[in-house]
């Protein structure tokens, strides 16, 4: 029986482990004797596909945000940031559960809790390749959501940043 979804070919939406995606085409795929339907998703971010059962699309993915969300998620980034304390396995651990949300709000938080530690701290090359990433799926999905280009994306991104002054001694 096919499977219905309200995603077809060609929609932007976000996958929340990787990102802003396409969906490609819909394949049928054997899996364990049994036909079923897969969206093949491209992710804008990385050279990589992925396929989800259209039977679960729904419980996976999720749109694009509205031109009105993106300004939003713009705005949260010059939020107060929130920093690691003298516990740090703990904060890496709540950065990591924002990460993989799938909320575009706590991914910019991780960006600017992040952003800004770098810039007044430095951070661990784990914490520097989580802002990498996160900085990624935060400007694919507004390079998606703003039509505009990853580069121009990455340049709103990072003037809705604050900058940080270093400390006067």
């Amino acid at each position: 029986m096919a499977q219905t979804s309200k995603y077809s070919v060609g929609d932007k939406v976000v996958h929340p482990q990787h990102g802003a995606a396409t969906i490609q085409k819909k394949v049928k795929q054997d899996f364990d004797g049994e036909k079923r339907d897969y969206f093949l998703l491209e992710i804008a971010t990385e050279q990589l596909t992925v396929m989800v059962p259209v039977e679960t699309v729904e419980d996976l993915i999720r749109p694009v945000i509205s031109k009105t969300k993106s300004r939003e998620v713009l705005k949260a980034l010059k939020g107060e940031p929130e920093e690691a304390g003298s516990n740090w396995s703990r904060w890496y651990k709540v950065l990591n559960e924002k990460m993989t949300s799938g909320d575009i709000f706590q991914v910019a938080e991780v960006v600017r809790d992040l952003s800004y530690a770098q810039q007044t701290k430095g951070i661990s090359p784990a914490l520097k390749r989580m802002l990498s990433k996160a900085r990624l799926t935060l400007s694919s999905e507004l390079a998606f959501s703003l039509e505009v280009s990853e580069e121009d994306a990455v340049k709103k991104l990072d003037r809705a940043l604050p900058k940080v002054e270093p400390d006067e001694e």
